[in-house]
């Protein structure tokens, strides 16, 4: 590999096996992303049912269950609103949580590439 002022720089095995991992990580970067916003998408959903149920007067509400809809006593269906924003709030801890964790792997593996490679090397988003 040329850099640019002239100087060849072999890419050894262990140079492609990093350059590879920092492209696996930049995929699964990409798809945290895609599960977090969704997961964000599901929280505001799981929100405004709440406040829908809130303003309920029924005794009894409508709880789709797959594709079925059964009718179920109002406090079921609140409590069990609120577990799924309690699930859905532990899902989004741990995506973050992960997306943080694969972010400091290619943080490092770019100062490692980039130590080597300088301007000959391209990690960023186009």
């Amino acid at each position: 590999m040329q850099q640019g002022d002239g100087v060849e720089t072999e890419v050894t095995w262990e140079d492609q096996q990093n350059i590879n991992l920092f492209g696996r990580l930049n995929n699964k970067f990409h798809e945290l992303e895609d599960e977090i916003k969704a997961t964000k998408d599901m929280a505001e959903n799981l929100e405004d049912a709440s406040n829908e149920l809130i303003l309920a007067d029924e005794d009894e509400v409508r709880y789709q269950v797959g594709e079925v809809f059964s009718h179920m006593p109002k406090e079921e269906v609140e409590e069990r609103l609120e577990n799924l924003k309690e699930e859905n709030a532990q899902e989004l801890e741990k995506l973050c949580k992960e997306k943080d964790s694969v972010l400091g792997k290619m943080a490092d593996l770019k100062k490692i590439l980039y130590g080597k490679f300088n301007d000959s090397i391209n990690l960023e988003e186009a």
